[in-house]
C-alpha cells in the first residue's frame, strides 16, 4: 500500500533533483531520519535506490541539449566505484558498519558539507577559473588525477551515508573544470555519475537485508512524476536561487542531526 507522506517526501525531493540535479541523498535521507524516524541504516540504505532509481527517470531529459561530459565521467567513475564496491563487500559480509552510532551524524556532517560547498560555489568557481586561465597546461595537467581522487571521496561518501553524489559532486566539477561545465552539462554530467554509484552503493545494503521495500515504493510514486516534471522545467530558469535555497534548509537540517 501506497503511504501518502512518504509519497509526499518523495514528490519534494524529485522535483529538486529534477530543477537542481542535486538534493537526493542530501535531503530524503536526512527527511528520513528526522521526521520519519527510520533507522540510520534503513534510511541509508533505501535512499540510495531511491537516489539511483529517481536520477534514471531524469536522466533521458537531461541528455537532450549539451548532455553528458562522458571524459569526465569515467574519470569519477575510476575514483567512485571502486571505493563504493569496497563498501558493499564489507557491507555484504555482514558488517555492522549501518548500524554504528555515529552514522546519523555521519550523514549530518556530509549534508553540513554538502550545504557550505554550495553556498560557496560560486566563489570556489571563480578562484578555479583564474587558476585555470593564469596556469592552463598545469591545471590541465592535474585535472584527471583530481578528478579520479574526487571520485574516490565521493564513492565513499555515498557508500556509508548516500549523501554526496549530487550536491557535492557539482561543486567538485565546478572546481575542477571551471571553464568546461555549464550549467545544464554540469547537471546532467553529474546525474550520469550519480546513477551506477548509488546501484553499486546499494547493491551491499540490498544484499544485507537492510532496504525497505514498501518505503521504497511509496517514494518513487511522489518522485517518478515529480523528478519528470523538474527536469523538464530546469532549462527554462537558473537553478542558483534554488541551491541557496537548499543550501540554507540543509543547514538548517544538518544542525538538527549534529545537535
Amino acid at each position: 500500500m501506497i503511504d501518502g507522506a512518504f509519497a509526499m517526501a518523495g514528490a519534494c525531493t524529485g522535483l529538486v533533483v529534477g530543477l537542481t540535479g542535486v538534493g537526493g541523498g542530501a535531503l530524503m535521507t536526512p527527511i528520513l531520519l528526522l521526521f520519519f524516524g527510520i533507522s540510520p541504516q534503513t534510511a541509508v540504505a533505501t535512499d540510495l535506490w531511491f537516489a539511483a532509481i529517481t536520477k534514471m527517470v531524469a536522466m533521458p531529459v537531461h541528455r537532450r541539449g549539451e548532455g553528458v561530459d562522458w571524459q569526465v565521467v569515467r574519470r569519477l567513475w575510476l575514483g567512485s566505484l571502486p571505493m563504493a564496491l569496497g563498501v558493499v563487500v564489507f557491507v555484504a559480509l555482514g558488517s555492522k558498519v549501518g548500524r554504528l552510532d555515529w552514522l546519523t551524524r555521519a550523514v549530518g556532517a556530509v549534508v553540513l558539507i554538502t550545504a557550505l560547498g554550495l553556498m560557496l560555489a560560486p566563489w570556489l568557481r571563480s578562484l578555479a577559473r583564474n587558476r585555470r586561465i593564469a596556469q592552463p597546461e598545469r591545471f590541465k595537467r592535474h585535472q584527471p588525477v583530481w578528478t579520479v581522487a574526487a571520485g574516490a571521496l565521493l564513492g565513499l561518501l555515498v557508500a556509508l551515508t548516500s549523501v554526496g553524489a549530487g550536491a557535492l559532486g557539482t561543486v567538485l566539477l565546478l572546481v575542477l573544470y571551471p571553464l568546461r561545465m555549464t550549467p545544464h552539462k554540469l547537471v546532467a554530467t553529474d546525474i550520469a555519475h550519480a546513477i551506477p554509484l548509488a546501484v553499486i552503493a546499494g547493491t551491499g545494503y540490498l544484499v544485507a537485508g537492510m532496504v525497505d521495500g514498501s518505503m521504497l515504493l511509496s517514494l518513487l510514486c511522489g518522485s517518478v512524476p515529480a523528478v519528470l516534471v523538474g527536469s523538464l522545467l530546469a532549462k527554462r530558469f537558473s537553478s542558483r536561487w534554488l541551491q541557496v535555497a537548499l543550501a540554507l534548509v540543509l543547514v538548517a537540517v544538518a544542525a538538527k542531526t549534529l545537535v
